[in-house]
C-alpha cells in the first residue's frame, strides 16, 4: 500500500513537471500562478500541491481537503520523505523546477490518513480473525479430542469395571467407527474373550483335578479307614482293600504323570526337534507292538503315498500321538475289533487318519473331546481307566508342530481322527 501511494506521488510529480517543461513561451512566475487550473485537475483528495522560489517563498498551492498553510518539516532532499506533523501521517516529494523564467521547487504532499485508516482496520481485522481462528481451533479442538478420545475414556472405564466386577465387561463399540482406536478396542475385546475363555478353562481345569483327585483319595481313605477299624485281622479283606489301594495309587500316579505332561507340551520347555523323519515306518512299526498287545484286535494300515514324504517331527513325539490314539481306539471299540490307519498326502500335505468302529462320539461333544479331562461317559471311560487328558497332550503336540488335528464320529457306529502336517515344515513353537 506505501509502495503504491510512493508509486502514484512519483507519476504525479512526473506529470507536473512536465506541463512546465513543454510550454514553448516563456514560464515566469505569473504563468507558474495561472497553471492553478491544471494543477487543480491533477490533484486528488488530501493532497497538497504546493510550489515554491529558490528562497522557499511560496508562489503557488492547490489543496484538497488540506490547509494551504500545512507546514510540514523542511525538506531539503528530493527523495520521497515520511513526516508527520500533530499525529498525522504525510508523504511528501520535492523536485526542482527549472523554466526559461523561473527556479524554484514543486512540493506534493498527500496526507495518508486513508491508508493509516486501511491499515487499522486490516490490523483490527486480522487480529479478529486471528483470535477467532484461534478461539475456533481452541473449541474444535476440544471436540475433536473429546471425541478421539471418547473410545479411550471408554476403554479405561472397561478396564476398571473389569478390575471390580470381572472378565465379562467390554468395550462398547460403534459399528460406524473405523479408525486405529476402534482397532484397540476390538483387540482389546478379543483379547478379553481370549483371557476369559482361558481362565473358565483354568477354573474347569482346576475343578476337573479336583474332582479325579478327589475320587482315588477317598477310596483309598475309605480303605484304610477299613483296615484301621477291623479289616487289618481278616486276611479276605485285607488283601481286597490292598488290591484297591493299588488300584487307585496307579490312577493317582497315571493321573499326575499325564498332567506333568500336559504341563510341559503346553510350556516353553517342550523341545520342538528340527529333525526331518519319514512317518511311514513309525506307523507301521508301532502297529505292529499294538498287534502284539492286543492280539484280539485287526489293526490295518493303508499307505495311499504315491512317493516318501518327511515331516519335521521326532520320531518319540509321533510314537507317543500315535499310542494316544490307538489306545483310545482300542478303549472304545465296543464289540469290534477293527481298527483302520490310514496315510496319504493331500494338497502337499502330509495325513494320517486312525478310524474305529466302536461306541461313537454324539455331534454336540465332538468339540469338547480335547478338553481337559473331558469324556463322553466318565463312568466307563473311568472303567477303561481314561483320565480325559490323553486328547489334550494329543492336541498339544500337533499344534507344538504347527499340525492340525480334526475328530470326525457317528454315535454308535465310528469314529475317526485325522492329523495333518505341512511336508518339512518349520516349526514357530
Amino acid at each position: 500500500m506505501i509502495d503504491q501511494e510512493e508509486r502514484n506521488i512519483q507519476e504525479k510529480m512526473r506529470e507536473i513537471q512536465a506541463y512546465l517543461a513543454d510550454k514553448p513561451f516563456i514560464v515566469d512566475r505569473t504563468e507558474i500562478i495561472y497553471s492553478s487550473g491544471f494543477l487543480e485537475k491533477v490533484n486528488e483528495a488530501n493532497e497538497l500541491i504546493r510550489i515554491m522560489d529558490r528562497e522557499g517563498n511560496l508562489v503557488l498551492a492547490v489543496a484538497t481537503n488540506l490547509p494551504h498553510e500545512l507546514l510540514v518539516t523542511p525538506v531539503e532532499s528530493e527523495n520521497l520523505e515520511h513526516v508527520k506533523v500533530n499525529g498525522k501521517h504525510y508523504l511528501i516529494h520535492r523536485r526542482p523546477v527549472i523554466t526559461n523564467g523561473f527556479v524554484g521547487y514543486i512540493e506534493v504532499i498527500r496526507d495518508l490518513k486513508n491508508y493509516e485508516r486501511l491499515r487499522g482496520l486490516i490490523f483490527l481485522v486480522t487480529w479478529s480473525a486471528g483470535a477467532g481462528a484461534i478461539l475456533l481451533s481452541g473449541v474444535g479442538g476440544m471436540l475433536i479430542a473429546r471425541k478421539l478420545l471418547a473410545p479411550i475414556s471408554a476403554l479405561t472405564d472397561t478396564m476398571k469395571r473389569i478390575k471390580k466386577r470381572g472378565f465379562k465387561e467390554r468395550v462398547p463399540q460403534d459399528s460406524n467407527q473405523k479408525d486405529e482406536i476402534a482397532d484397540i478396542s476390538n483387540v482389546f475385546n478379543e483379547m478379553m474373550n481370549d483371557v476369559e475363555t482361558s481362565f473358565q478353562k483354568q477354573k474347569q481345569f482346576v475343578e476337573d483335578a479336583s474332582h479325579e483327585l478327589r475320587t482315588p483319595i477317598s477310596i483309598l481313605e475309605g480303605h484304610i479307614s477299613l483296615l484301621n477299624r477291623w479289616g487289618k485281622n481278616d486276611p479276605e479283606v485285607l488283601e481286597e482293600s490292598l488290591k484297591a489301594s493299588q488300584q487307585e495309587v496307579e490312577r493317582l500316579k497315571m493321573l499326575v504323570l499325564e498332567l506333568l505332561e500336559l504341563t510341559r507340551l503346553e510350556s516353553d520347555r517342550f523341545e520342538v526337534a528340527d529333525e526331518q523323519i519319514n512317518p511311514v515306518p513309525v506307523i507301521e512299526e508301532l502297529i505292529k507292538k499294538f498287534t502284539l498287545l492286543h492280539p484280539n484286535f485287526t489293526f490295518s494300515f493303508h499307505n495311499k503315498l504315491k512317493k516318501e514324504m518327511t515331516i519335521q517331527m521326532a520320531d518319540r513325539h509321533l510314537e507317543q500321538l500315535l499310542i494316544i490314539l490307538l489306545d483310545n481306539a482300542v478303549k472304545y471299540s465296543k464289540d469290534s475289533t477293527n481298527v483302520e490307519v490310514s496315510a496319504g498326502q493331500e494338497e502337499g500335505k502330509f495325513f494320517f487318519l486312525i478310524k474305529d468302529y466302536g461306541i461313537g462320539i454324539p455331534k454336540e461333544d465332538l468339540e469338547k473331546i480335547f478338553d481337559r479331562f473331558y469324556r463322553v461317559d466318565k463312568a466307563r471311560s473311568r472303567e477303561k481307566g481314561g483320565q480325559g487328558l490323553g486328547l489334550s497332550i494329543a492336541q498339544r503336540i500337533v499344534h507344538n508342530y504347527n499340525g492340525s488335528i480334526v475328530a470326525e464320529s457317528v454315535e454308535g457306529e465310528w469314529t475317526s481322527i485325522q492329523v495333518i502336517f505341512d511336508e518339512g515344515t518349520s516349526s514357530n513353537a
